[in-house]
């Protein structure tokens, strides 16, 4: 039995996340590899898969409580998937500051201009990740959030 000394504050080391598609994208392989990559960072994954319907993510995140929600996208409607499902998790009193981020192509015109990286994030996403960008700053994202101390995990 692990006790924390009186006043102390523990740290979370290890992230119980979500990953999954939208609901219009069936790409699984990269799901499996954000699964591993999220694995390799010490995280405990439940991946849902592609063409999740919105609802099936809101009720799984809401029965299980996920510290961090990773969508990932390949087909290009990030973007309008993810907008919509943004808002079914944030009108949702669970899910409401739940750390919720989104990542891959996110649109089919591929302009990675970064305006629908600004109209996500307006939406109520934590950070967004275009396909650009590389996995260092998700990587980072996750080991920030993980060393957090628990209690602010989801808390804005």
């Amino acid at each position: 039995m692990t006790t924390q000394p009186a006043g102390s504050v523990a740290t979370r080391t290890r992230l119980e996340v979500v990953v999954t598609g939208l609901s219009s994208d069936a790409h699984t392989w990269n799901l499996v590899y954000l699964q591993l990559l999220l694995e390799e960072l010490g995280c405990r994954v439940t991946n849902l898969g592609g063409c999740t319907p919105d609802e099936v993510i809101v009720r799984e995140c809401v029965d299980g409580r996920p510290d961090l929600v990773v969508i990932g996208s390949l087909n290009g409607h990030g973007c309008q998937d993810g907008l919509r499902l943004i808002a079914a998790m944030r009108t949702c009193a669970a899910l409401a500051a739940t750390p919720v981020v989104i990542g891959g192509k996110l649109d089919v015109a591929g302009g990675g201009d970064g305006h629908n990286g600004d109209r996500l994030l307006a939406a109520g996403f934590d950070a967004v990740f275009e396909d650009t960008g590389g996995l260092h700053p998700f990587r980072s994202f996750v080991r920030t959030l993980a060393g957090r101390p628990a209690a602010s995990i989801g808390a804005r």
